[in-house]
C-alpha cells in the first residue's frame, strides 16, 4: 500500500481537499500509521472501529489502516447506545478510534481470531430494511475497481466531489475514493449548513455531487438554482418519486439516477444526465466493471461485478454472483428499470401489487409529503394495501387522495388502510425501516376494521 503515502507525498502542495490543509492532513496519516503500528507489534491484524466525527481524522485514519495491513470497521459515533453494544459483541475490536467515551465490552477471545487474512478488509455498515447493522466486506480493490468503473462510465480522468453524505456510509466514503484515486479534490460539506442556506462559494461546475431523495427534494426548496451548477448530481440511497424527477427536470439538473448498494461499492447502474433530461425514465445503464442478470420469471436482479462484496462479517465467502431483493427488467434498448423490492411486493387477493407504483401516484397528487406503501396481514385478502403518509396541512382528508388517485390505479392496487403520521422512519440516508412502519400499521389497525 506504499503507492497511497506516494499520491499523498506528490499532493503536498496541492489544496485538493478544500477546507483542509494538505500537509497536515499527511502529518495526520503518518500519525495514525505509527499509532497502527505499534499495536501491531502486539497484534499482527488488529481490528479497528473508525468513528472519527472530523473527516481530516476519520480519512486519514482510514488511509493509514490500509497502508499497516489493519482490518478496519467504519462507524458512526451518533450510534445509539443499542447500537453500539449490537456492533461491539460482533466485531470485538481491538480499538475504538473518535469517541471520547468508549462504551465498555467485554472482549470475547474466541472471536477475536475469527477474520485474519493477510489483506486489509474494509467493513462498510448497512443495516438494510430492518434497521438491524451488519457489515458487508470489501477490500481496497473492490473500491478500487468501482472508481474504474465510475470513470469509464462518465469518460472522466478526473473526478472532483462535492460531499454532504456520511463518510462512514459507502455513498460518502466512494466520495473521497474517487477523488483520491483520480487526482480530483473533494469539498467535504455539512448538510445542516446547506439546509440553513448556506453554501460555499466555490465554483461547482466541475463537481459531482451525491444526495438521497430527500435532500434533493429540501435542496430544491432552498434553492434551485445553486444546484443547477453541478456537473452531475448523483441520486440514490432511495427509490425517487415521479414528482420529484419531473421538478428536477423542469429545472435542468444534470441529475443521474443510479442503483447500486453497499454490497457492491455504490453504483452498478447510473442514468446519464443528457438521457434523463431527455425523459428516459429507466434507472439507467449498466457500468462497465459490472453486469447485471434478470432471473426469469421471478425478474429478482442478480449482480455480478469486481466491485462485489465477499460477504457479511465474519462470513468471508466471496461469491461471484449477489442476489439481490431487487426486482427489474430492461427495456429494448437495455435500460435498466426497477420495480421495487421482492420482500416488499403485496399478494392481495391472488393479486401482485408493487408499492412504488402506489407510492408514486399517491405523490402525484402533491397532497403529501411522504407515503410509504405495505403489506399488512388480512383475513380474507391475505394482505391489504396500506398507506402510511405524511399530509401537506392537517385539514387533508384521506377521500382527496382516494378520489385524486380512483383513475391512476386499478381497484386492487389502491390502499384499503391509511395511516397518517407526522414523520415516517427514515434514516439519514432516507430509507425508511420497514420493521417499524409495520408495527405502526399492526399499532393503528385492529382485527376487525373495516376496509376503506
Amino acid at each position: 500500500m506504499s503507492e497511497i503515502l506516494k499520491r499523498l507525498e506528490t499532493r503536498l502542495n496541492e489544496s485538493w481537499m478544500l477546507g483542509y490543509n494538505s500537509h497536515y492532513f499527511y502529518q495526520l496519516t503518518q500519525f495514525y500509521i505509527n499509532n497502527f503500528i505499534e499495536i501491531k507489534s502486539s497484534i499482527l491484524y488488529p481490528k479497528i472501529i473508525l468513528a472519527h466525527p472530523k473527516p481530516d481524522h476519520f480519512l486519514s485514519a482510514f488511509l493509514a489502516a490500509m497502508i499497516t495491513q489493519c482490518h478496519l470497521f467504519l462507524g458512526n459515533y451518533q450510534w445509539t447506545e443499542k447500537e453500539w453494544k449490537r456492533v461491539l459483541n460482533l466485531t470485538q475490536p481491538n480499538l475504538i478510534l473518535g469517541l471520547d467515551n468508549p462504551p465498555q465490552f467485554n472482549l470475547d477471545n474466541n472471536q477475536q481470531n475469527c477474520l485474519l487474512p493477510e489483506t486489509a478488509l474494509i467493513m462498510i455498515p448497512t443495516g438494510g430494511s430492518s434497521g438491524n447493522i451488519k457489515f458487508a466486506i470489501h477490500t481496497w480493490e473492490t473500491l478500487s475497481a468501482s472508481v474504474q468503473g465510475f470513470t469509464q462510465f462518465f469518460k472522466v480522468n478526473q473526478i472532483n466531489s462535492f460531499c454532504v453524505l456520511p463518510l462512514y456510509h459507502v455513498s460518502g466514503l466512494m466520495q473521497f475514493m474517487r477523488s483520491f484515486l483520480t487526482q480530483g479534490k473533494i469539498i467535504i460539506y455539512a448538510y445542516s449548513d446547506l439546509k440553513k442556506g448556506l453554501k460555499p462559494s466555490r465554483d461547482v461546475r466541475d463537481y459531482f455531487i451525491s444526495l438521497v431523495p430527500t435532500q434533493l427534494q429540501r435542496l430544491l426548496e432552498i434553492d434551485s438554482h445553486w444546484l443547477t451548477n453541478f456537473k452531475t448530481i448523483l441520486l440514490g440511497g432511495a427509490p425517487p418519486w415521479n414528482s420529484l424527477l419531473e421538478t428536477a427536470r423542469n429545472y435542468q439538473l444534470n441529475l443521474s439516477p443510479t442503483y447500486g448498494m453497499t454490497e457492491t461499492a455504490s453504483q452498478i447502474v447510473t442514468l446519464k444526465p443528457q438521457d434523463f433530461l431527455q425523459g428516459n425514465q429507466s434507472t439507467g445503464q449498466i457500468l462497465p466493471h459490472a453486469k447485471i442478470y434478470i432471473n426469469e420469471p421471478t425478474k429478482v436482479i442478480n449482480v455480478q461485478a469486481k466491485s462485489l462484496f465477499l460477504g457479511y462479517y465474519p462470513n468471508l465467502k466471496k461469491s461471484s454472483i449477489f442476489v439481490t431483493d431487487d426486482l427489474g427488467y430492461y427495456d429494448h434498448e437495455h435500460y435498466l428499470y426497477i420495480m421495487g423490492r421482492n420482500s416488499q411486493k403485496i399478494i392481495t387477493g391472488g393479486e401482485n401489487v408493487f408499492p412504488k407504483e402506489v407510492e408514486n401516484a399517491i405523490l402525484e397528487t402533491g397532497l403529501v409529503k411522504d407515503v410509504s406503501v405495505i403489506g399488512i396481514p388480512h383475513p380474507q385478502w391475505g394482505e391489504a394495501v396500506t398507506a402510511v403518509y405524511v399530509a401537506h396541512t392537517n385539514s387533508l382528508n384521506v377521500q382527496d387522495i382516494q378520489t385524486a388517485i380512483r383513475n391512476q390505479l386499478s381497484y386492487f392496487k389502491q390502499p384499503k388502510y391509511w395511516i397518517k403520521l407526522e414523520k415516517l422512519p427514515r434514516n439519514q440516508q432516507g430509507k425508511l425501516n420497514y420493521q417499524i412502519l409495520q408495527n405502526i400499521a399492526l399499532t393503528h389497525i385492529k382485527p376487525g376494521d373495516k376496509l376503506q
